[in-house]
């Protein structure tokens, strides 16, 4: 009797421990698969952000610069304002005209990556040796950088991609803050910074 009781509970004891590594083995199976998903989604992602960041340097050389370091353009457009000033009509037509091609070549850009999103901000900047506002040219710098979307919008009506949400900011002058980007002629300063920040790097899905 004795040992027909040990028999039972040793094929009991052989079944439970069947019966828990095969609740382990589909158990890492399942976390293989979604191990190897989640490696699959993470290598899309990857490959989606490298694409992003690559169609933001695919704005012509023939106006701007990309500075790799700071992930900006430079308008290669020079306005030389006048004192204090910041109506785009103060410039040459010549600049005007160099000004209003940037502004088509940034639409070109974003129709060509329609399928992304993107914040366009527009930086002005000014120099520190001819203008004349007590805080260092936040403002002015501001000015030209509103002036020139609105010129872009509303005298060259350039509507830009329903893609893109645009922003204004004015950076000043430096004088409060080192920029490694300024050029040492100070008067060259008086310059356009784009920045072209993808939004949607990662798909939500």
């Amino acid at each position: 009797m004795k040992t027909r009781k040990e028999s039972f509970f040793w094929t009991s004891y052989s079944d439970l421990m069947t019966s828990l590594f095969f609740v382990m083995l589909v158990l890492f199976v399942l976390t293989m698969a979604l191990l190897h998903r989640k490696m699959v989604a993470t290598e899309k992602e990857l490959e989606q952000i490298k694409k992003v960041e690559a169609s933001t340097k695919d704005l012509s050389k023939d106006f701007f610069d990309y500075n790799k370091a700071y992930k900006k353009y430079v308008l290669r457009v020079r306005c030389f304002f006048d004192r204090g000033k910041h109506d785009i009509f103060g410039l040459p037509p010549q600049t005007r005209d160099s000004l209003r091609m940037a502004g088509e070549e940034i639409n070109r850009f974003l129709k060509r990556n329609h399928q992304n999103k993107y914040l366009l901000v527009v930086e002005g900047q000014a120099s520190a040796d001819s203008e004349a506002y007590s805080v260092p040219n936040y403002f002015l710098s501001f000015q030209r950088a509103l002036a020139l979307v609105g010129f872009w919008t509303n005298q060259c009506r350039i509507s830009f991609n329903s893609n893109c949400e645009i922003q204004i900011a004015g950076s000043g002058d430096g004088r409060l803050n080192v920029d490694p980007m300024r050029d040492m002629r100070e008067e060259a300063n008086q310059r356009f910074l784009i920045h072209i920040l993808p939004k949607n790097i990662i798909n939500a899905e």
